[in-house]
């Protein structure tokens, strides 16, 4: 005899959709408390979950908030991730300017990109709506709804923050990490320039998954010159910005500054999460991988800006990514030498739960 816990999962399947709504909405809870209720049956009710991202608003938004807090579930994720048509299915939605659960199928996303298959959206097309001005890809589809995100111009239910984690997972495989810093033919933008500017940002999320990506693409040497080419990239100052709190530096610092550090308000605050501080100085470190990217940081002050960050951030991560980071810039180009950081940043080695 099934337990009425398990004929509930089995409601959510009911033709009824007033039955299926009380069904999914009842079963939240009991998607972080006893997942392997939907384990059953070779994973049936998770396959029903995900028919119901299709259905009324309401129902797909207990159905989705079920799936990403199953997808914690490395079997559960994999079973979800691998399903290319379930994938197309979810993309088409996430574009949908109406889609009112645009949100939660971005952090589904972002959990499903935990998966090493996805890399594949690198070369995923789909036709994009008329009103996101995108291309055919995948992957310039997901920027331009991130970007347009930002200030609710594309989807009043929207702001795709959960988007900046999808970028984060799936930037530590080269063939990502290559999108990012190629010029896109439709609009003529390197992607990279797209989510530089949300290194300051209200948003913890969004910055952080920029952050992280921002890192991992780094981790592309040969892409340096285009990352500190002030005519490219351009990266330091929305690395340094961050990192910088309202410390006051002699004018002879100042002056060596690059232009966006030298007339900062008084009341200028440093990123409040160390994380994310502690991220931005590994990308510098990263970015002192070459003789021109060490050159480069000395000869703009970037030094001062490491020191104060050392000095009022009482965090180790932190300490021991500006210390790392100090010993490059005040080496001996004689016997200079990177320390190496693990290829990938894991700052984002998270599941999304709600």
């Amino acid at each position: 005899m099934p337990t009425e816990l398990e004929e509930l999962v089995g409601f959510i399947a009911h033709p009824n959709p007033q039955i299926r709504k009380v069904a999914t909405e009842n079963l939240v809870s009991y998607s972080t408390d006893q997942p392997s209720i939907f384990k059953t049956q070779e994973l049936l009710p998770v396959k029903h979950l995900k028919f119901l991202i299709r259905d009324h608003p309401e129902i797909a938004e207990h159905a989705l908030t079920i799936l990403i807090n199953l997808t914690a579930d490395q079997s559960i994720l994999e079973y979800v991730a691998m399903d290319d048509r379930f994938l197309g299915i979810l993309l088409g939605n996430l574009a949908d300017p109406a889609e009112q659960n645009a949100n939660l199928l971005a952090m589904l996303l972002a959990n499903m990109a935990k998966w090493d298959g996805l890399k594949s959206i690198a070369t995923r097309k789909q036709d994009a709506p008329d009103s996101l001005k995108s291309d055919g890809l995948v992957l310039n589809q997901l920027l331009d709804l991130f970007v347009k995100g930002s200030d609710g111009t594309y989807n009043k239910h929207a702001d795709f923050d959960y988007l900046a984690y999808v970028f984060a997972d799936l930037s530590k495989h080269p063939e990502v990490r290559q999108f990012f810093v190629t010029k896109q033919e439709y609009d003529g933008v390197v992607p990279l320039n797209k989510i530089k500017v949300f290194t300051e940002h209200k948003s913890d999320v969004r910055r952080k998954g920029v952050a992280s990506t921002i890192k991992n693409v780094a981790f592309d040497v040969p892409a340096h010159p285009a990352f500190l080419d002030e005519d490219q990239v351009n990266i330091l100052p929305y690395l340094l910005l961050p990192i910088t709190g309202n410390e006051e530096y002699d004018d002879e610092e100042t002056m060596g500054m690059l232009p966006d550090l030298q007339l900062l308000p008084p009341d200028k605050q440093r990123d409040p999460d160390h994380n994310i501080v502690q991220t931005h100085v590994e990308t510098l470190t990263l970015l002192t991988t070459t003789r021109e990217g060490r050159d480069l940081m000395r000869s703009v002050n970037v030094y001062p800006i490491i020191r104060e960050t050392h000095l009022h951030v009482n965090v180790e991560g932190v300490r021991e990514a500006c210390e790392r980071l100090v010993q490059v810039l005040m080496a001996d180009e004689a016997d200079h030498g990177v320390e190496e950081i693990v290829d990938g940043d894991n700052e984002d080695e998270r599941i999304v739960e709600v």
